[in-house]
């Protein structure tokens, strides 16, 4: 028996004080066939110290061979030390049987410093060179969909399962071209790959771009029994919450909408986002108090979010509590985070406190904007009217009734006013 099978032998029953030992009269005796064998199977192990040994003492026997340059590059990779890898990379010349295969290890490289187009050239140049290598097609088809670039990697998984790649290094290619359609809104090419993995071998995501595929084709029935799979599945996945209680809200299945989403609370307590959700489905319930405490909350962990902002604004304003929507508002102007909505109820707020100039201000602010906002432009009107500043009653009333004619009311206050 050579001293590397002993030497395995003895690190797999633990007896690692032999082994150290044999693995240097491995070193020194065992022939270079033996020493490389022995080098992939610590490598499997997790022992990549003792394989980056072997190859370097193996290096300096054949200073030729790429194939010991790039296993060393790989090593070098796993430790960090990228530009030890790239040094060995570099040794490889472009007339080497290995090249392919040191592009594919400078692209992972490359990918993992973050300069994802040098390792897309990387690849696209080991394709150029072996064009029918599904090995290559896959790696190009995992880079662009991790970089996001669905469209390109559908056409490289689709020729790949077309010529009966299904998996490859563990990766179901049907689930990713799945994904991949549904990441771009092709959603009804997408159920159809997506539904054909069983669900046993669905991870949460895959459950995930299911059930977010039922729900944009309307399928709410579907949609919720894919999130309800999911949540039973794996409950802390939180981003399916939102989305199961919208597709019960399409199903007018409200109570069950508020349920889901303060399940995604409860889950999830520093996501603003669910908090919005739940205001808003509180809202639909009917809660109007417990829509104001699910604003607050989710302004409270987020105070810059202007949608949420807008939200709890408008649920002041629309319950006349203008002195909570003045505290809420008034501190922020100076930042001049304002759009134009937030001043058009800063605008109502100020004039219910009796601040006209305030008033006038937020209403000029928000025209730039809601110029073609009907309910905007009747409120501005009969704020100036109350005034008595006729000019700007009129210029609001005019384009009002431009947008609304048949509002007779209103156009009878216009025609009062034409001698102005």
């Amino acid at each position: 028996m050579s001293y590397s099978k002993t030497a395995l032998d003895q690190l797999e029953s633990g007896q690692l004080k032999d082994f150290e030992k044999t693995y240097q009269q491995a070193l020194d005796h065992d022939s270079s066939d033996m020493l490389y064998s022995l080098a992939e199977e610590l490598y499997s192990l997790g022992f990549s110290n003792y394989s980056q040994t072997i190859y370097e003492k193996l290096l300096k026997q054949f200073p030729d061979d790429d194939t010991l340059k790039i296993n060393l590059a790989e090593l070098a990779i796993d430790q960090d030390h990228d530009d030890h890898a790239l040094n060995y990379l570099s040794q490889v010349s472009s007339q080497s049987p290995d090249y392919v295969r040191s592009l594919m290890v400078s692209a992972d490289l490359y990918q993992t410093q973050g300069l994802f187009d040098v390792s897309e050239q990387k690849l696209l140049e080991a394709q150029r060179i072996d064009p029918e290598e599904p090995v290559i097609q896959f790696a190009l088809a995992e880079f662009y969909f991790n970089s996001r670039n669905y469209r390109k990697a559908i056409n490289l998984y689709l020729h790949l399962i077309k010529s009966g790649t299904l998996e490859m290094s563990a990766v179901n290619l049907v689930e990713r071209l799945g994904v991949s359609y549904a990441e771009i809104g092709k959603f009804e090419q997408a159920v159809g790959y997506l539904e054909q993995i069983k669900p046993v071998h669905m991870n949460s995501d895959v459950k995930f771009e299911l059930a977010f595929t039922y729900f944009n084709l309307k399928d709410y029935q579907k949609a919720v029994k894919a999130f309800t799979d999911l949540r039973d599945s794996d409950p802390q996945y939180s981003s399916l919450y939102p989305y199961l209680a919208d597709a019960y809200v399409e199903l007018k299945r409200t109570d069950d909408a508020l349920k889901a989403i303060q399940e995604g609370i409860s889950i999830d307590q520093f996501n603003e986002k669910i908090w919005q959700k739940a205001g808003q489905i509180a809202t639909m319930a009917g809660e109007d108090d417990l829509a104001l405490e699910y604003f607050q909350k989710g302004h409270e962990i987020a105070p810059d979010d202007v949608e949420l902002l807008n939200l709890l604004s408008d649920w002041y304003v629309e319950h006349e509590r203008y002195d909570d929507n003045l505290k809420l508002l008034e501190p922020l102007e100076a930042d001049h985070v304002f759009d134009a909505h937030l001043a058009y109820n800063l605008a109502l707020s100020y004039q219910d406190a009796g601040n006209y100039k305030a008033a006038a201000h937020h209403y000029e602010l928000a025209n730039h904007e809601l110029n073609d906002n009907p309910e905007f432009l009747k409120h501005a009107a009969l704020f100036y009217r109350e005034n008595g500043r006729v000019k700007e009653e009129r210029t609001y009333l005019k384009r009002y009734l431009e947008l609304v004619p048949n509002d007779l009311e209103m156009a009878s206050l216009y025609d009062e006013e034409q001698d102005y």
